[in-house]
């Protein structure tokens, strides 16, 4: 029997049309970190070095003649037949990258919350990338564990919170989010006696989620995809600072009636747009008093504990059951690199789950667990790698000298707009980020129309990329403007490139203007 089933294999790998072996290299073994490592100095940097590199933050033209240009510089319809090899494939991407992305370095690249990623972050995130290491189980990989672990003891020692305080990384802020309302949520329902998990969240009475007017709206988008419905957002009126008004959370709380299930308060740390943080310890003092959890979206404004100067501002933070935290912002990190830290590590007992092939019981009491239980996702990367080689490589006072020269940008960004006439400056900086409008004495309507314009020309000449938002200069009842964002999150930037981009701002804008195209024509 055996003597057969040995012919029948060598018969099989003999026969004609058995699949050849392929020529690969895997990244995980020694010689695959070398190929890695020549692959990025080799064709990755002949790349980088014959392209033709944008002079401005990104390529000019309009957006359909980019993107076509980038598809056509891929060479290819859909998938080819057969490859190229690894050194031109790798060459050609990197052209494109190069050719026709995004140059978040450049000091006119003042767009979003999206800064320019430290050196040491991106290079270990290629690390953690070749161990394709995961963290729901421990044989799925011990090292990035362990690192995760480490991380979120660091962070939850940042943050102030106590020793029963516990946290996980996430693919982003919202999911950050989302996954600290699903604990409000299940926390409210544990103290009713309803399990959500088998009733569902038909069972809980009208619930209702608090958070200021100018709250991010992936709150609204978590509340819907907890089958809450977005209905269940309460916004709380903001003051003219643009913070919560904690006499206005309280009444709103005071005005709900028994058939209402109050299940979080969301405050904010760093709003979006003009980065000013809710006033904590009174918001913390109200949802102790209701008996409300209490979540901080903190993704903006967490990495302000890393500055002395800055860290005050976030007092009252260590109060909160749950907190945001986005190190794709204010920590240089690739992204995405977000955190949920909580305050009780117990609170998280409701994602636990007991898997035959990912953690059974024998052996999670043996030591051999992971993180499975912190997280819905299961296949979760080690994105912890990235942070724990910056705050080596830095520390908390590398990382604070850069939060504060970001933040000395944005004030001299305020100062020369203040000092210009034709704009007028919307809100000040309370962290990195600057608002303002291009001012052209015409009705507001159309000047809504040409500060639009202005940003998209700048955008299409590749000169530079500022922000837009929309926001209600005159009260709450007012129509909502269209006004322009400085978001600095670049340290190398200088207050010269500022002065040269507020004077692009300007350029576009007479170019937008009609007065202007009148006298020029």
């Amino acid at each position: 029997m055996q003597a057969k089933t040995e012919e029948r294999k060598r018969g099989a790998d003999a026969a004609p049309g058995w699949p050849r072996r392929p020529s690969s290299v895997l990244a995980g073994s020694r010689e695959g970190l070398a190929a890695v490592s020549a692959a990025l100095t080799g064709a990755v940097g002949n790349a980088l070095a014959t392209a033709r590199w944008p002079s401005g933050p990104l390529r000019a033209g309009t957006p359909a003649e980019v993107l076509a240009s980038a598809t056509a510089a891929l060479g290819v319809d859909g998938i080819p037949e057969e490859g190229m090899g690894v050194e031109a494939a790798l060459a050609r991407v990197g052209r494109v990258l190069v050719e026709h992305g995004l140059h978040l370095s450049h000091p006119h690249a003042v767009a979003h919350l999206q800064p320019p990623p430290l050196a040491v972050a991106v290079a270990a995130d290629a690390l953690a990338s070749a161990s394709n290491a995961s963290l729901d189980t421990y044989d799925s990989g011990p090292s990035a564990i362990a690192v995760e672990r480490w991380l979120i003891g660091g962070l939850v020692e940042l943050a102030g919170l106590g020793r029963w305080a516990d946290g996980v990384l996430t693919p982003g802020g919202s999911m950050s989010n989302l996954l600290g309302l699903l604990l409000a949520r299940d926390a409210a329902a544990l103290r009713r006696g309803i399990d959500v998990r088998r009733q569902g969240v038909a069972a809980l009475q009208a619930p209702i989620v608090l958070c200021s007017e100018l709250a991010h709206f992936s709150v609204h988008r978590a509340c819907a995809a907890l089958g809450l419905g977005e209905g269940a957002v309460r916004g709380v009126p903001t003051d003219s600072r643009r913070r919560m008004r904690p006499e206005a959370l309280a009444e709103m709380l005071q005005e709900l009636g028994p058939e209402h299930t109050p299940l979080a308060i969301v405050a904010t740390a760093g709003t979006t747009d003009f980065g000013t943080i809710d006033p904590l310890p009174q918001i913390a003092a109200i949802a102790a008093e209701h008996g409300i959890w209490l979540h901080v979206d903190a993704a903006y404004g967490f990495g302000a504990l890393f500055s002395e100067r800055l860290a005050g501002r976030l007092a009252g933070l260590s109060l909160a059951d749950s907190i945001t935290v986005d190190l794709h912002k204010l920590g240089w990190q690739p992204a995405a690199t977000s955190a949920l830290l909580v305050s009780k590590s117990s609170t998280f007992a409701s994602l636990e789950r007991e898997v035959a092939y990912l953690n059974p019981g024998d052996d999670s009491a043996a030591g051999y667990d992971g993180l499975l239980g912190r997280s819905l996702q299961t296949t979760r990367r080690p994105d912890a790698v990235k942070v724990a080689a910056t705050l080596l490589a830095y520390g908390r006072r590398g990382l604070g000298d850069m939060v504060d020269t970001c933040h000395d940008l944005a004030r001299h960004a305020e100062q020369r707009i203040a000092a210009q006439p034709e704009l007028e400056l919307v809100s000040p900086a309370e962290l990195t980020t600057v608002v303002f409008r291009y001012r052209c004495d015409e009705d507001p309507v159309r000047e809504d129309e040409i500060n639009g314009a202005l940003r998209r020309r700048l955008m299409e000449t590749g000169v530079a990329l500022i922000g837009r938002t929309a926001v209600r200069l005159d009260g709450p009842d007012s129509p909502e403007r269209v006004c322009l964002k400085f978001t600095l999150l670049n340290p190398t930037t200088t207050p010269e490139d500022l002065d040269a981009l507020v004077e692009a701002v300007l350029e576009a804008g007479h170019a937008c203007t009609p007065r202007f195209q009148k006298g020029a024509a």
